[in-house]
């Protein structure tokens, strides 16, 4: 297994994990974007997001390399620690949980944060996803029940937008 930061070639690869998480997690038709638009919004100018890949040896792809695993973060910034990184998905193909691919890939995000001489990683997980949420305590990190994600999607956006 290799860990390395991705480029533009692999967000076909990407993409793929991505739909397969979005059908491990019941929501088989919500992934919207396309490879074109990971290439453009993590490789342009002012790129928005980073992605580690984890790959793996493989007769079935053309290169003998096959992703089978994705760390996707980026940058925020908080009023009351400063830079912080958020891990917005760490998606491991099915074939491969439990080898240890996911603690390389989490362990990877922690580098980059001590790198960083960010002071929190923050990430969201399903109260439904009972390993994951075994796995992140056993980390050390904390999961904060008192806290609640707010979302606007693009209806609750337009609808709000409408009624000022």
């Amino acid at each position: 297994m290799n860990i390395r930061k991705g480029n533009p070639e692999d967000m076909k690869s990407v993409l793929g994990l991505i739909q397969e998480l979005a059908i491990f997690e019941k929501e088989p038709d919500a992934v919207v974007i396309t490879e074109e638009d990971l290439v453009r919004d993590g490789f342009g100018e002012k790129p928005l997001f980073q992605v580690f890949v984890a790959e793996i040896d493989s007769d079935e792809n053309e290169g003998g390399k096959e992703i089978v695993g994705i760390a996707l973060y980026y940058y925020r910034y908080s009023t009351w620690k400063g830079k912080t990184i958020h891990l917005e998905d760490l998606i491991v193909k099915e074939k491969m949980r439990g080898t240890g691919l996911g603690s390389a890939l989490y362990a990877e995000i922690m580098k980059q944060g001590k790198r960083d001489n960010v002071r929190r990683v923050e990430w969201n997980v399903l109260d439904w996803n009972t390993p994951a949420v075994k796995f992140y305590e056993n980390s050390g990190a904390k999961i904060l029940d008192e806290w609640r994600v707010v979302q606007m999607d693009e209806t609750g956006i337009n609808s709000f937008l409408e009624k000022l």
